[in-house]
């Protein structure tokens, strides 16, 4: 079971929309530089073919970004909502946010707790502004905490 600290929720990496920001610009100097020398010798249809190629890859990849910002704002949108319940229960029960893990990274119902070594269901109010903590037991005892 993963568990998640509140300065995950603060330092999420986004390393895909690098990587894919990197392709991107490469695959921008390529199509120019091919461009470049296509309309300096003009009779060589390789360069042109070459440029074509660069280009649908880029559009493929500018797609595949757009998709993945989509995505990451609407995850961190949800995560935003981890950070102030992660600091209420730390509040609540007298102890550090640092002490207070959770297994998602949504504020959702039927979320589990942990602290203290003990493990808590999460049941929301339909209205979401307030909480209760139910005793759990988990099944899984090995955990994997992402700081």
């Amino acid at each position: 079971m993963t568990f998640y600290t509140e300065s995950y929720f603060m330092h999420q990496q986004q390393f895909n929309s690098l990587v894919n920001y990197a392709v991107i610009l490469v695959l921008i100097l390529l199509v120019l530089i091919n461009s470049f020398r296509y309309f300096r010798h003009q009779l060589q249809t390789r360069y042109r073919d070459l440029g074509i190629i660069f280009f649908l890859l880029l559009l493929i990849f500018a797609g595949l970004q757009v998709t993945n910002l989509e995505k990451t704002y609407s995850q961190q949108s949800q995560s935003l909502q981890m950070r102030p319940f992660i600091r209420a229960v730390a509040k609540d029960h007298g102890i550090s946010p640092n002490k207070v893990v959770v297994n998602s990274t949504t504020l959702t119902d039927g979320i589990i707790v942990r602290f203290d070594k003990k493990d808590y269901r999460v049941n929301l109010s339909p209205s979401g502004d307030n909480y209760t903590l139910t005793r759990a037991h988990v099944v899984d005892h090995r955990v994997i905490i992402q700081k």
